[in-house]
């Protein structure tokens, strides 16, 4: 599979799990809503009151879980980023683009984007026989 159709495959997906990591070591998970970028980035807004918010400014490692029918998923791992300045509002248009009543919730307080760039993916589809299983690997 190559990036411009696991791109589209994982436009499919408008919500995702996030993993992060707690400093305790522990380990959080949270559903958030997302959009891609052609570059395969997530992108999701939070809160920095939440945990994840948190885990992912002091550890930014973390992975994802994407899913849209059946038994098709993505397995992503990535480093999350907290965009600034032009990067952020391109990362915005991106997110909004999926999430039109995203700049509705621009005026909250903490509100953040949030970006995670991948190192890793498996695209899983065990809705066909074989199953057909592909990874990709990222640069640093």
């Amino acid at each position: 599979m190559d990036k411009t159709s696991l791109y589209s495959v994982m436009t499919l997906s408008r919500y995702g799990v996030v993993s992060s990591i707690a400093a305790n070591g522990s380990s959080q998970s949270a559903l958030v809503g997302i959009a891609v970028t052609p570059e395969l980035e997530i992108v999701f807004d939070t809160l920095k009151t939440t945990r994840k918010y948190a885990n992912l400014v002091a550890r930014p490692s973390c992975s994802f879980v994407l899913w849209w029918s059946g038994e098709q998923t993505v397995q992503f791992e990535g480093i999350a980023i907290e965009p600034q300045g032009a990067a952020l509002e391109r990362y915005r248009e991106v997110y909004f683009a999926v999430w039109p009543d995203g700049p509705t919730r621009l005026d909250w307080p903490g509100l953040v984007h949030l970006v995670v760039r991948p190192r890793w993916i498996r695209y899983s589809d065990y809705d066909q026989s074989p199953p057909l299983i592909e990874e990709m690997n990222f640069p640093a």
